[in-house]
């Protein structure tokens, strides 16, 4: 009889262990880096500048169509392969979920006669299917040929790209700024399986002029910054959560086995 008495009470603490474990905030892990490739592209104001390659640049610029010095539009690049081993390490082998993935961009005035004046507006951000675009080492002062240019980049666009967002700039020149991106199906893809991941920022307005530190900018907090924010897997934390219960059931059982 005694042991049928006490059945009822280690029930009842291992299910109140559970109830707690589960309760518990879930512990999410973040990842930040910086782009492993980045250039910004355009034709200028009269298309002179379509073939020039900008990726060696200190920054990075989106500017709308019709502006004096022309449209900007710009591409980032991250290699993701220390998100996803960082997280596995943390939750386990594909234990865990995406939370979040922002972008953090560092605001500047212009530098250069190239870039049109800071303009407050709306801008897009892409995921790009095509990795395969080159940075280049061309700058405002001496652009090159060789890389992404604004003629060759419809070549790396595609109709399986998907749109992150739509944000807004407020026109400062100095700052950051973060942006939380829509977790679609081939960006997270990408994100989970730490893929390479492409990003392209376009103007969204006819008004929208946006200068931002790029990857060459000397200032390294400066750089552009993808954050990826994971939690554990709803199973994994039931699977803890359980054994935690278990042990703390089989605790209260030990002493009167021993009696």
């Amino acid at each position: 009889m005694k042991a049928t008495l006490n059945t009822f009470p280690q029930a009842i603490v291992s299910a109140c262990g559970l109830v707690v474990l589960l309760a518990l905030p879930v512990h999410a892990d973040t990842f930040t880096l910086n782009p492993v490739a980045d250039a910004f592209v355009t034709p200028g104001p009269s298309g002179n500048l379509s073939g020039n390659n900008y990726g060696g640049a200190g920054a990075l610029s989106v500017a709308a169509q019709g502006l004096s010095k022309g449209e900007f539009q710009s591409v980032l690049q991250f290699d993701l392969s220390g998100a996803s081993t960082a997280f596995d390490a943390q939750f386990g082998a594909g234990q865990w979920t995406l939370q979040s993935i922002s972008l953090t961009l560092t605001a500047t005035s212009p530098n250069n006669s190239i870039f049109n004046a800071t303009s407050a507006g709306q801008f897009s951000v892409s995921w790009m299917q095509n990795d395969s675009w080159i940075e280049g080492s061309g700058t405002p002062a001496s652009p090159t040929t060789t890389g992404i240019t604004y003629s060759t980049l419809p070549s790396f666009i595609s109709v399986g790209d998907e749109a992150l967002g739509t944000f807004s700039f407020n026109g400062a020149t100095n700052g950051t700024a973060a942006y939380t991106l829509n977790l679609t199906p081939g960006f997270s893809a990408d994100a989970e399986a730490g893929n390479l991941v492409s990003l392209h920022l376009f103007a969204a307005d006819s008004a929208v002029s946006y200068l931002f530190d790029s990857r060459n900018f000397g200032t390294a907090s400066a750089r552009p910054v993808l954050s990826i924010v994971a939690v554990p897997e709803p199973g994994a934390l039931s699977l803890v959560a359980t054994g935690g219960a278990l042990v703390i059931g089989g605790s209260r059982r030990w002493p009167e086995l021993k009696g």
